[in-house]
């Protein structure tokens, strides 16, 4: 820890990176805190986004899918990155080029419970072994070094993450998945818990919802699709006052969706929401790229999914518009029975920041 403060101490661009299991409320407070005394800019790993609430004036975005490239600038660029419980497989490295390997040029500090874990990948300048738990006890002890010389740069980072999630990008068809996680975001209580499984639509939960609290977001990091479902179920009975969400791509939701039946079996009020692009729309969007225009085995024909909501005894509404989502969202609360929510979504919609359409013409365009 003496270490650690004195490499600290002498930064110029630290950067904190929170990730991994091991972590309770008391060990959030205290990174918070830290964050706060020494002025840190705070990212969090893939689908860790609850270890650091959202709103916080520190907190600088999430390293998952289709992170904000002005925070994949700013961990390039930190002399001091801080990799707090986490490990940084493909997925939060940006596969694999955040740093180099095996001896990042940076400072980095590993602090992991695992000691096998230490230099599997990176060669960290500092290897802690701790869970965040202990970790994140021992920095209450730490105050900072007058000056901070990256006074300034936390609320920079803060400022990139605002700007990036703020508003909806613009989509194909009447429907945008976007407008709708920004609707959520203001409409549902801190301790909400959402669930999803994996597929493209999840792009538009990391890159706009915004998570408050521990333990409000779970999700798998290895691709498990059919996951959204069950996991709320779970957390529903774990935690009956509180709303939770299952966010699911059609496909998806086709892998698990018979749980639903479980939700209704025991009166748990989850409200699925399921994102109908009648396509298996990572795989069709892989195929596009290194193939375009030869498209295999990912259409979808879809049953009405408000109307298999029915038939299980639940609460069944489609929504067409985005405007008419609000509707639909509260309905389902008011009902106290479990309920699904039929979004129907452009195929063409494939992520917040581009189109199948241009992702085919780009792949296109390089062949030629």
């Amino acid at each position: 820890m003496a270490e650690f403060e004195d490499r600290l101490a002498g930064a110029r661009q630290p950067i904190l990176i929170l990730g991994g299991t091991r972590w309770n409320e008391a060990a959030v407070r205290s990174v918070q805190r830290f964050a706060e005394r020494f002025e840190l800019p705070v990212a969090t790993s893939y689908r860790r986004g609850p270890l650091f609430d959202a709103s916080h004036p520190c907190y600088a975005g999430d390293l998952g899918l289709g992170p904000n490239p002005k925070l994949i600038a700013r961990v390039k660029q930190s002399d001091l990155p801080i990799l707090l419980g986490g490990r940084l497989g493909e997925i939060p490295s940006q596969g694999f080029t955040l740093f180099e390997i095996p001896g990042p040029r940076a400072d980095l500090v590993h602090i992991h419970a695992s000691a096998e874990e230490f230099g599997r990948l990176y060669q960290a300048r500092l290897f802690i072994h701790a869970t965040p738990i202990a970790f994140a006890a021992a920095l209450d002890a730490l105050r900072p070094r007058p000056p901070i010389r990256w006074r300034g740069q936390a609320g920079e980072a803060n400022k990139d993450f605002v700007d990036w999630t703020e508003t909806a990008t613009p989509q194909p068809g009447a429907v945008n998945l976007g407008a709708i996680m920004v609707w959520l975001r203001g409409n549902v209580p801190p301790d909400t818990i959402l669930c999803n499984g994996a597929g493209n639509y999840a792009s538009w939960i990391h890159r706009f919802y915004r998570f408050r609290r521990l333990g409000s977001h779970i999700a798998p990091t290895s691709a498990s699709m059919g996951y959204g479902v069950p996991a709320a179920v779970a957390m529903q009975r774990l935690h009956p006052e509180s709303l939770v969400l299952s966010v699911n791509g059609d496909g998806d939701f086709l892998m698990n969706g018979q749980e639903f039946a479980t939700a209704v079996q025991y009166d748990l009020p989850i409200i699925v929401i399921v994102c109908d692009n009648a396509s298996y729309g990572t795989i069709r969007m892989h195929q596009e790229r290194e193939y375009p225009g030869r498209i295999c085995a990912t259409d979808l024909r879809n049953p009405d999914f408000a109307s298999y909501a029915r038939a299980f005894g639940g609460f069944g509404a489609t929504v067409e518009r985005t405007e008419d989502f609000p509707a639909a969202f509260e309905a389902a609360r008011a009902t106290r029975r479990p309920a699904i929510i039929h979004l129907k979504i452009a195929t063409d919609a494939i992520t917040p920041s581009t189109t199948l359409t241009q992702i085919t013409e780009r792949a296109l365009a390089q062949a030629r």
